[in-house]
């Protein structure tokens, strides 16, 4: 026979057999389960794998860093010469900001190439959010001054290289917040489901997994 007990503090109705009983912590991350495999089940039918195996690398994003990493060097070799040629022309305080805004620019690109190829192919997402940090903090910044600021003498080359890596950079900041909203939701479907992982743990020998479910 089957008993219905109530939940002394949620107030849950627990069925449960004679001679078992397990505690409201327990018995609330068994619910929680339950909505967890609920969703997968329908977010996974006929039996496809789980959610959890499934890789979740942003294609688009890994081929916008590649492409970046073909540019970049082009696009350094060309700033360099164009800030030669004007170098002399330019005021002593835009020397000084154009020389630190390139040194700093350089520095910034290798670390965030680095950083957004190993977030995003081993799914790791603290690497991925530093990416995006430096992409929107330091990098966008930067080029926006060397795009705008009519003090610097910007030549028609600059004018074009510029452009051509800021829609770089506008793609990787969009296409980095999608993989790292995707991976997220990846990492708490694994959360929930070591909670569960930890439960069993709980559970005595020889009783069944389903003897327990909240209604």
């Amino acid at each position: 026979m089957w008993e219905a007990l109530s939940s002394p503090t949620t107030g849950r109705r627990i069925l449960t057999s004679p001679g078992s009983r397990m505690t409201d912590p327990v018995c609330y991350r068994l619910h929680t389960h339950c909505r967890v495999s609920s969703v997968m089940s329908v977010c996974s039918p006929l039996g496809s794998p789980p959610a959890v195996n499934e890789l979740v690398s942003h294609l688009p994003l890994q081929m916008l860093l590649y492409f970046n990493m073909f540019y970049f060097p082009c696009w350094w070799f060309s700033a360099v010469f164009m800030l030669e040629l004007k170098f002399y022309y330019l005021a002593g305080y835009y020397q000084a900001l154009l020389v630190a805004g390139m040194i700093l620019l350089t520095i910034i690109e290798v670390a965030r190439l680095y950083l957004g190829y190993i977030g995003n192919l081993r799914e790791k997402v603290p690497e991925l959010a530093a990416f995006w940090l430096l992409s929107f903090m330091f990098q966008l910044p930067v080029l926006l001054f060397f795009l705008t600021d009519e003090g610097i003498i910007i030549l028609p080359l600059e004018r074009a290289v510029h452009s051509l890596y800021l829609l770089f950079l506008l793609a990787q900041i969009l296409a980095a917040f999608l993989a790292l909203r995707t991976m997220t939701r990846k990492l708490i479907l694994l959360f929930h489901l070591r909670q569960f992982g930890e439960l069993e743990s709980f559970r005595p020998a020889g009783m069944s997994p389903m003897r327990h479910c909240v209604i």
